[in-house]
């Protein structure tokens, strides 16, 4: 991570200008957080030592520094920058600054284009990048919060070299408090352990916590510490950085769905809890949790179908948030109960052979015979009635006459499929014995 305090950092105290805006970084040596790109033997770090970049994706989540990067890099190599909001632009936009950089480009002056937000543009407008990118007349620089897979075209993307920005860890929120604390001349009135709250509030947002910073600054200069409950009660709390639509809404739901097949109850109520803190849906959550009753715990225990199917009626009658509590229930449940796919694996195993092997007919023995031509075909004949045997089992075959006998469910020992393979087995030696 790089640490720079400079002085340098702080010459222009203009007030007027939000915290965010005077403490951006002004050399790429200044930022803090992303040395995992910007090291002499990462990625940008050996762009810049050739003195050439190539199109690029920054993906990255809020505040992490994607804008500051794009601007440094057009200035350590010596770029146009020409900044871009696929929020705000059209195609109309882009026409005119690919004209103004094909004009450079004839005295020999390169553009890098910054797009925020890119993942806004279209397929079309997307496109309309490509033979610029190609030709050398601009060097694209994107910035996106979404997974570029699937929001940019896979032509844009095989053109350019994807990045990943991390949220800033305490290590560098730290250095950005320092450094906001340097430029007022003063400390911020916190106690020590409320300075780790307020790097927990800002959630690895750089510009989040120099706004929370920007709050604390206002006080007056002879206001007392504050502890963790004083300053949640100054600063205004940041709803947790969760979109219902977007990539973090499958995150989240995939790391509930995998910590309960990981029998993690601790971490199932966190991911269920980071869910709803969140916004999230409970009813989607316990559409989840009866799939993962059947497909991850099947007949291991038999009754999780059944708690996942009451935590959705309950949430269903009582609402937020009273029944919020029956689907924390059922996530501990089933993150608590035995696991077992052999189910879901048996029928894909019986779809598999039902598929290859066509429209084989029931054996005639087990067909009914409604009518005398069909008795006369012999269907029914030679049934055994199961339950009147002497250990309700025939052993009577129920394949396709044709068809080989095939094992497609094979129940783990684990939870309540323990027993039915016992059970099993135990029928399959009758069968062994009556041949």
């Amino acid at each position: 991570m790089a640490d720079s305090t400079q002085v340098s950092l702080f010459d222009v105290d203009d007030t007027s200008r939000p915290l965010a805006d005077r403490l951006r970084p002004r050399t790429l040596a200044e930022v803090v957080g992303q040395d995992h790109l910007l090291g002499a033997e990462a990625p940008l770090g050996r762009m810049l030592a050739q003195g050439k970049l190539v199109s690029t994706i920054l993906w990255g989540p809020p505040g992490c520094g994607k804008t500051t990067i794009a601007r440094l890099l057009a200035e350590a190599t010596g770029l146009e920058f020409e900044p871009l909001s696929a929020t705000f632009s059209g195609v109309a936009d882009l026409r005119k600054i690919f004209a103004a950089a094909g004009k450079r480009r004839e005295i020999g002056q390169g553009t890098l284009l910054f797009v925020d937000e890119i993942h806004r543009f279209n397929r079309a407008q997307q496109d309309s990048f490509l033979p610029y990118v190609e030709d050398g007349t601009i060097v694209l620089v994107g910035a996106t919060t979404e997974n570029p897979s699937f929001e940019l075209n896979g032509a844009l993307l095989s053109r350019c070299q994807v990045l990943v920005l991390k949220r800033l860890d305490e290590a560098a929120q730290r250095i950005v408090i320092s450094r906001a604390e340097q430029l007022a001349g003063r400390e911020l009135p916190l106690e020590k352990a409320a300075v780790g709250s307020l790097v927990a509030l800002a959630d690895g947002d750089g510009r989040y916590l120099l706004n929370l910073v920007e709050q604390l600054l206002t006080l007056p200069n002879d206001t007392a510490p504050l502890d963790t409950v004083g300053l949640a009660e100054t600063v205004q709390k940041r709803a947790p950085l969760y979109d219902k639509t977007q990539e973090s809404h499958y995150n989240l739901i995939s790391a509930l769905h995998k910590a309960m097949r990981g029998s993690d109850a601790d971490a199932s109520l966190y991911w269920l809890a980071r869910m709803l803190a969140g916004g999230e849906d409970p009813l989607f959550i316990a559409r989840r949790l009866v799939r993962f009753a059947n497909e991850d715990i099947g007949m291991a225990d038999p009754q999780a179908i059944q708690q996942a199917l009451a935590a959705w009626d309950v949430y269903e009658r009582l609402g937020s948030p009273e029944g919020e509590l029956a689907v924390a229930q059922a996530v501990v449940y089933l993150a608590t109960a035995p696991k077992s796919i052999a189910v879901y694996r048996g029928l894909n195993r019986a779809m598999r052979a039902a598929k290859e092997t066509g429209s084989l007919m029931p054996p005639a023995h087990i067909l009914n015979a409604p009518t005398k031509l069909m008795k006369q075909l012999g269907y029914g004949e030679g049934y055994a009635y199961d339950p009147d045997q002497p250990e309700g089992f025939s052993g009577q075959n129920y394949f396709p006459d044709s068809l080989e006998r095939s094992q497609y469910y094979e129940p783990t020992r684990n939870g309540y499929e323990r027993a039915i393979s016992e059970r099993l087995a135990h029928w399959q030696q009758l069968r062994d014995n009556a041949l």
